[in-house]
């Protein structure tokens, strides 16, 4: 492992494939195939924070413990008719798990994150799409301590609950 700090990845994926993850108990972290180059910058110590589409909100955040593998065997659904096996994988352990109903919208949010700033703020949502993108330490800081808040109100560890 190098001596970077670690940093905050903001993975994009449906709820059919936070609820696969879920299930695993967020076990391990895919990408898809076109992401191969970015697989490669993510380290062990590094965090994955899940940003889930159609209800835009972050759900859950794992860190990833193991270096980079390819695996194709079926885990996420994907899209219908678009299958994609995301066959580049890190072996990781949830760190906070909301469910669904607590899930962090990320409108409220998108002001006061520096990622979304490159966008006009009426289409802040275009900052999540794409699967993965890097995040500062300040917006890291901002998605968490809003995502730990959500888990204190509902009276959760942070840890995922059983399937």
């Amino acid at each position: 492992m190098s001596e970077r700090r670690p940093q905050t990845w903001i993975l994009t994926g449906s709820v059919e494939n936070f609820r696969a993850s879920r299930e695993r108990g967020f076990d391990v972290v895919g990408l898809k195939e076109r992401r191969r180059l970015m697989a490669q910058q993510i380290e062990p110590g590094d965090r994955i924070v899940f940003y889930v589409t159609r209800v835009q909100a972050f759900g859950a955040i794992a860190r990833i413990v193991g270096e980079l593998y390819e695996d194709r065997e079926p885990v996420w659904p994907g899209k219908p008719g678009k299958r994609d096996d995301y066959p580049w994988r890190f072996a990781a352990e949830p760190e906070l798990v909301l469910e669904e109903e607590r899930f962090v919208a990320a409108e409220p949010l998108a002001a006061r994150l520096e990622h979304v700033q490159k966008w006009p703020a009426e289409h802040w949502h275009l900052a999540f799409q794409g699967q993965l993108r890097a995040v500062s330490e300040h917006d890291a800081e901002l998605v968490e301590g809003r995502m730990r808040e959500a888990a204190a109100a509902a009276g959760e560890r942070g840890a995922p609950a059983a399937a």
